[in-house]
């Protein structure tokens, strides 16, 4: 089977979408599922305004209906709504085929944050970029609800996995980075939709971390002096990071899922957060962290939680469930697609008569 799948979001980009098809390509290729990739990397890019990080793909729906001609592809994802998935989608309907999608991001939110664009008209764009496809994989059941209340329709869901070896708990030093306990830390992209002023402005007890990097990073580093920002880390440096924490805060009101809410779980520390879209639908546990509409709060609340019950939470998320679900959306997307074909040449048929 070979499935191509195009995205906008690639690197250098480290963020929770291209984790998420890292990790499900590992996993399908373990499935015996071939897979091409269109990514900014294939064509001249541009850094978007006010995003250098996000690369603008400069090409042509020819060039992309090309690289898709040629991967020869039984099934075809569009990972997400910028400049190649456009283009994507362009070639599919014009085509025919079948495709899924996925809403990875509030992408209506995150434009309207840059640019003076009312949401009403981003979100019809959105809803006239999913519906075309046979199905829209959200990560959880609060975004699908959400989503179906905007009349987006054909979404189905798609879980995400954490990696239980690499993130887990580690022996905690007395004082991580040279600094007192507690230790409250976040990690992601230092961006406007990332609302980390909620969480550096609180009072807290102990020291403040920030892990990652952003267009934003220069700017608040200056205005939180007292703040460590650490810049980017992988792997087990990253690992070994999020395993000195204390309590981990995802201040994000507009992210989708939360990967990092899993990444902390797994190293056995508890969060705090917002009742909003993702943080509700991972930390189901109360054992696990805190949610509060007060930030504060629920970090306070959050340092009385149990590490083991952070991990045990984590560990109920696995990438080989979360891949066999992509894949079945996919599958059942191309299914859609043909009984869509079917009905449209019996309602052809039906005319002409």
């Amino acid at each position: 089977m070979r499935l191509t799948i195009v995205t906008d979001a690639w690197h250098p980009q480290v963020n929770g979408v291209v984790r998420s098809i890292e990790n499900t390509n590992a996993e399908l290729a373990k499935m015996g599922v071939t897979v091409s990739m269109i990514t900014p990397a294939s064509f001249k890019s541009v850094p978007m305004p006010t995003y250098p990080e996000i690369r603008l793909s400069l090409t042509g729906p020819g060039r992309v209906a090309g690289v898709i001609k040629r991967s020869k592809p039984d099934l075809i994802h569009i990972a997400t709504e910028g400049p190649l998935g456009l283009l994507a989608r362009r070639w599919c309907v014009k085509n025919q085929v079948a495709f899924s999608t996925s809403y990875h991001t509030r992408f209506p939110e995150y434009v309207a944050a840059r640019l003076p664009i009312p949401l009403s008209w981003l979100y019809a764009y959105v809803r006239w970029f999913h519906r075309a496809g046979g199905a829209c994989m959200v990560a959880t059941e609060s975004l699908k609800r959400e989503l179906n209340a905007k009349k987006i329709g054909n979404l189905r869901l798609w879980s995400r996995g954490i990696d239980t070896q690499l993130f887990h708990p580690q022996p905690q030093d007395e004082k991580p980075f040279g600094l007192p306990r507690p230790i409250f830390m976040t990690v992601g992209r230092i961006a406007v939709e990332k609302n980390l002023p909620a969480f550096l402005d609180l009072d807290l007890p102990g020291s403040k971390v920030v892990i990652g990097d952003g267009p934003d990073r220069a700017e608040l580093s200056a205005r939180y002096p007292d703040v460590l920002f650490t810049g980017v880390k992988h792997g087990a440096d990253l690992a070994s990071a999020y395993a000195q924490a204390d309590v981990f805060v995802f201040p994000s009101k507009t992210d989708t899922f939360g990967n990092t809410i899993l990444e902390a779980l797994a190293s056995g520390v508890p969060v705090a957060a917002y009742p909003v879209t993702g943080p509700i639908d991972i930390v189901t546990n109360p054992g696990a962290g805190s949610l509060n509409d007060d930030l504060r709060t629920a970090c306070l609340s959050a340092l009385s939680c149990s590490r083991e019950d952070a991990r045990e939470l984590a560990e109920t998320f696995s990438w080989p469930m979360a891949t066999k679900q992509f894949l079945d959306n996919v599958i059942e997307a191309k299914a859609q697609g043909k009984r869509r074909s079917l009905m449209r040449r019996r309602s052809q048929k039906n005319a002409m008569i």
